[in-house]
């Protein structure tokens, strides 16, 4: 819904400013909503991953061969250190900025 009504600005200002304000607000709002809710499936996969120990147990595993071993030891180390979290965090943070900033120009 945020990346559409992102998308739909650019023929909303053709039309109505007030239209393109608001799919703006959605957007900006979507946004935020989104990427707070992927941090949080991020940071409960590498916490699972951590409080089993999955990680290990996973290379310890017999009825997989090394090639697969090596696959999801990398699958699992990089959901619990890879950057994606704090990708997540800087749009969360960019949109929350945009937003507050939005509204003071749009209302004060």
């Amino acid at each position: 819904m945020a990346t559409f009504a992102y998308r739909i600005i650019v023929v909303l200002n053709n039309y109505s400013l007030f239209w393109a304000q608001v799919a703006w607000y959605v957007g900006t709002i979507g946004f935020i909503l989104y990427f707070a809710h992927r941090y949080q499936i991020s940071e409960k996969r590498a916490s699972l991953i951590k409080k089993l120990s999955l990680d290990k147990k996973i290379i310890e595993a017999g009825n997989l061969d090394n090639t697969e071993k090596q696959a999801v030891g990398y699958i699992f180390t990089t959901l619990t250190s890879s950057k994606e979290k704090w990708n997540y965090i800087f749009i969360f943070v960019i949109s929350v900025i945009a937003l507050v900033w939005g509204v003071y120009l749009d209302f004060f």
